[in-house]
């Protein structure tokens, strides 16, 4: 298997995955098909939608078409030439209890057919089950993974190894674990389309990322039944490569229309919001008009268009490093969604080691759910562990961030190297400048081009959970640093005076002086400037 990875951000990837029918690019979504029921054909999936692969049932083939499907071979029998996958028959074990087949006819039965992509039998955790339970199948779905690379007989099809475990995240992680130390090429995570029934993303999203951490990072990550686009941006976000969805066709035999932002019902419709080839030629009422089954094939194709637009919407926020910002707007479409990404937090350490740290362009801040962004905490850690103040740095100059950036280059600043020049060189040598700004906390004035302190944009006012933040790193800053004294210059308007509260605690239990001078609107810039001189020099002095 050849998996290489083009692009990066956040630990979403543009891939191109090597297949025996073709090259496939991720992230991919890979429609369901079901032949007795398909309202679209599956190469006008590929020739008009663009769809480089599909996913069909093993089982379901297997037990309705028996050996049809291995006589004509799976893509003549699906009359499709793109990349076919196919799962195993895992989720009918998950709502029936059981197949009537066991893994070694399941797997034969998929080298036969000769399918690009494959899954063994696994066995789902499900949602309402027990710890003993979800413990069970964790273990006979390893038991199994390791028994099948007795059972296969071709080497062109790629195996996909399902971690198990469910919202058990410890039993998660030892799934990812084991299932990762086998040689399959593409890992899932299983159990899935339970937690996502019950908007519980949240805990998905603890699952994914726990999944994530265990399997090797060079294999794609598929996450099954993920078929809205809403959630494609958090999914791929989270470091899902692949996905599949039959919500384009089950939606639409439902009357229900997809946005990227969520489902309208058809008859609940005035307008189409969308310009995709179908929607320009209807509208809800004349669609209203039209039998039963072209309305379904109407809103099939409807669906499957904007699954398109979403994923390559995606794969051009990936490359333009606005990753963020695009699941940022898609998870404000559900409060359950938005709970997704706060989970993202909890794993800040992971999302920084594997994104990238210098980007092409710079990112917008809006409030304090971007705290958790990796570049925010890669600045935090570098600025702790590698950075060290000038050798003659006696007092930290603290001063406010400035509207325009980067901060050295600001009119304010010309003032304070005035100032600098005014108290003379001997003792100018001895002040370090540095700025408090959002999100970062202090940034030191001659970083403050590194990529991002000044390459982002920030919502104003700020909450007050991003100012609590400046403040926390602000106070970690002066506690690690080796200054003797900080002399601050507040602005209350923007910082409520939080900032100063906090620096002076710091440098209370430091033990080093502190002074503060107020910059208010009825402040002259001739009376600031004397007052940090005169500030300057008594902490100089000292």
């Amino acid at each position: 298997m050849s998996f290489e990875i083009k692009e990066k951000d956040l630990l979403g990837r543009i891939g191109k995955l090597k297949t025996k029918s073709g090259t496939i690019e991720t992230p991919l979504l890979f429609p369901v098909i079901n032949p007795a029921v398909q309202p679209i054909p599956p190469q006008k999936l590929k020739d008009t939608f663009g769809f480089e692969a599909i996913i069909t049932n093993a089982y379901i083939l297997k037990k309705r078409y028996q050996n049809k499907p291995i006589e004509e071979g799976l893509h003549k029998f699906l009359k499709y030439n793109g990349t076919t996958m196919t799962d195993s028959g895992a989720y009918q074990i998950l709502v029936y209890g059981d197949v009537e087949y066991n893994q070694k006819e399941i797997v034969t039965y998929e080298e036969n057919i000769g399918t690009d992509i494959a899954t063994i039998l696994d066995i789902p955790t499900g949602w309402k089950v027990t710890k003993k339970q979800a413990t069970l199948t964790v273990a006979e779905t390893h038991k199994r993974a390791k028994e099948f690379f007795n059972l296969k007989t071709r080497e062109d099809i790629l195996w996909v190894g399902p971690v198990q475990g469910g919202k058990h995240l410890d039993l998660v992680a030892a799934s990812a674990k084991e299932m990762g130390n086998l040689p399959f090429n593409i890992h899932a995570l299983g159990s899935p389309t339970e937690v996502m029934e019950n908007y519980r993303y949240d805990v998905l999203a603890e699952m994914i990322l726990t999944a994530k951490k265990g399997i090797p990072l060079e294999r794609p990550l598929h996450l099954f039944g993920a078929g809205h686009p809403s959630m494609f941006a958090i999914a791929v976000a989270l470091g899902c490569d692949l996905f599949d969805s039959a919500a384009y066709a089950l939606y639409a035999r439902e009357g229900r229309y997809m946005t990227e932002n969520g489902t309208w019902r058809i008859q609940e419709m005035d307008y189409f919001p969308c310009t995709c080839p179908r929607c320009v030629t209807e509208t809800p009422k004349s669609l209203m008009a039209k039998s039963a089954k072209e309305r379904e094939v109407f809103l099939a194709e409807h669906n499957l268009w904007v699954c398109m637009a979403e994923l390559r919407r995606i794969k051009q926020a990936i490359r333009d490093g606005r990753l963020w910002e695009l699941t940022e707007m898609r998870v404000h479409a559900h409060p359950a969604l938005l709970s997704a990404l706060k989970r993202v937090k909890n794993h800040k350490d992971f999302f920084e080691t594997f994104s990238p740290s210098i980007k092409s362009s710079g990112f917008f801040y809006f409030d304090h759910e971007g705290l958790a962004r990796p570049e925010i905490a890669q600045y935090k850690n570098r600025l702790l562990n590698r950075y060290t103040p000038p050798t003659n740095a006696k007092t930290l100059l603290l001063l406010p961030q400035t509207r325009n950036k980067p901060f050295h280059k600001a009119p304010e600043m010309k003032k304070i190297r005035q100032l600098l020049r005014i108290i003379g060189p001997e003792l100018a040598d001895k002040v370090h400048i540095a700025v408090f700004c959002a999100p970062f906390g202090v940034v030191p004035l001659e970083l403050d081009e590194v990529y991002p302190l000044s390459q982002h944009e920030t919502a104003l006012p700020l909450d007050r959970e991003t100012i609590e933040y400046v403040a926390e790193q602000t106070v970690a800053y002066i506690k690690q640093m080796p200054y003797s004294s900080v002399t601050m210059l507040n602005s209350s308007k923007l910082w409520d005076n939080h900032i100063e509260k906090a620096v002076q605690n710091a440098c209370k239990e430091k033990g080093i002086t502190f002074d503060a001078i107020e910059a208010n609107k009825d402040s002259s810039d001739k009376q600031l400037i004397n007052n940090l001189k005169t500030a300057l020099l008594k902490q100089l002095s000292n």
